[in-house]
């Protein structure tokens, strides 16, 4: 425990005097240094946050949260009654897919088709949106609904046909040839993210099935959860209930991609904490500046009887109180410019005349920031062991001063 003797001296100490100009200087840089530090860390941790949230919310806007998959035999329906299942899911729906080719005129693409009943087609998120332009229960026979992209590649609205092309052959006098469907353009849907607005379009799933000869037993269960951050534990679940079929989730698909984001963030805080690494080390030049300047004054003490471990504590404490009232300020700016950073974007931008978030680039409206109260938690531990770590020396070196050598020389 530290005595009030202990508090006493080393608060005072903490007021530097005028000849202590330079340990003044000292001082105050480092409680700079470590609280921009700080803030920094928690502005980017903030920021790639609500980046991986934004993103998490675009992936699972289009794309079911798990995808259940037979092997040779159809989804037991009886199942989709589970009472474990009802609890984690809003919506279960059933679905198929198969790749076509897109023909209009001196254009041809490949697409994915994704078979939805005309019910399931308007449950779903992406339909949802006010950027959906249409009827979203006209997914009838022969109609489809295609990405906003795709329809100015195109250059087709609502009302315009196309052809497409399947890869199941159509016996003919001169051999198989590829089926070909004119559907009509009945929506047009944007999900935020050009390469699904270029790739995929939406069918009735009988039609679908018709197209490229599939079978009931061929189709898909999606599964939309009330809770599809939590995905590996509700992954698990869903596993137990559907034992003989292939589950995959969301994460599963995008798996590469949200490594190389906590690669990312792990990288930018190892390296963003090297500034509260550098500012810290002034606190070793301070404490140390200062054990010279109170050599006398620490004599003195020894000399009245203080112990070496109380002389240690002292400087353990100004080393301490600089490194947490910096971390401290340093929270405070974080989750200051953290709640308005999109602010702050937007008055840069239109100051400077410059583009500091291109939507074109990130897919976003806007800059996204998520405080994590676990993050600010860690930078806040790590800044406070940094200094703790950074003070031990100084404190030693104070508390092995001689007190005969020291008054010697005064």
């Amino acid at each position: 425990m530290i005595s009030t003797l202990e508090k006493e001296i080393a608060f005072r100490y903490l007021k530097t005097r005028k000849k202590d100009g330079f340990l003044n200087i000292i001082s105050i840089f480092s409680f700079i240094g470590i609280s921009l530090g700080v803030a920094v860390l928690i502005i980017v941790m903030s920021v790639m946050n609500g980046f991986r949230t934004e993103l998490i919310n675009k992936i699972v806007g289009f794309n079911s949260h798990v995808t259940v998959k037979s092997y040779d035999k159809p989804i037991d329906i009886k199942k989709l009654n589970n009472t474990d299942l009802k609890l984690i899911s809003d919506e279960l729906i059933l679905s198929n897919t198969g790749e076509a080719v897109v023909i209009n005129k001196d254009y041809t693409k490949g697409i994915v088709l994704r078979g939805y009943s005309k019910k399931d087609f308007s449950k779903l998120e992406i339909i949802k949106q006010e950027n959906f332009i249409g009827n979203s229960n006209n997914l009838v026979d022969y109609n489809i609904s295609i990405g906003k992209e795709l329809s100015h590649s195109l250059n087709l609205q609502i009302g315009d046909k196309i052809i497409i092309m399947s890869p199941s052959g159509v016996g003919t006098i001169i051999g198989n040839l590829p089926k070909q469907q004119t559907f009509l353009v009945s929506s047009i849907f944007g999900s935020g993210l050009a390469d699904f607005d270029q790739n995929i379009a939406f069918i009735n799933i009988n039609s679908l099935e018709n197209f490229f000869d599939l079978n009931k037993k061929d189709r898909n269960l999606e599964i939309y959860l009330k809770d599809p951050q939590n995905i590996e534990k509700i992954k698990i679940k869903i596993q137990s209930i559907f034992i003989n079929e292939i589950i995959y989730t969301w994460a599963d698909m995008n798996s590469s991609l949200f490594s190389a984001l906590k690669v990312e963030r792990n990288v930018m805080f190892i390296i963003l904490s090297l500034i509260i690494i550098v500012a810290a080390f002034n606190i070793i030049s301070g404490l140390t500046i200062l054990v010279k300047n109170k050599t006398r004054e620490i004599a003195i003490l020894k000399s009245i009887g203080v112990l070496n471990k109380s002389i240690a504590k002292i400087f353990f404490l100004i080393g301490i109180i600089i490194g947490s009232s910096a971390t401290i300020f340093g929270i405070f700016l974080g989750v200051i410019f953290s709640l308005y950073v999109e602010n702050l974007r937007a008055f840069l931008s239109n100051m400077f005349n410059i583009s500091l978030f291109p939507e074109e680039i990130y897919f976003l409206s806007k800059m996204p920031s998520e405080i994590n109260i676990s993050s600010i938690f860690i930078i806040s531990i790590c800044s406070i062991l940094i200094t703790i770590l950074v003070s031990i020396f100084p404190a030693i070196k104070a508390s092995k001063l001689d007190p005969v050598k020291a008054l010697k020389y005064e």
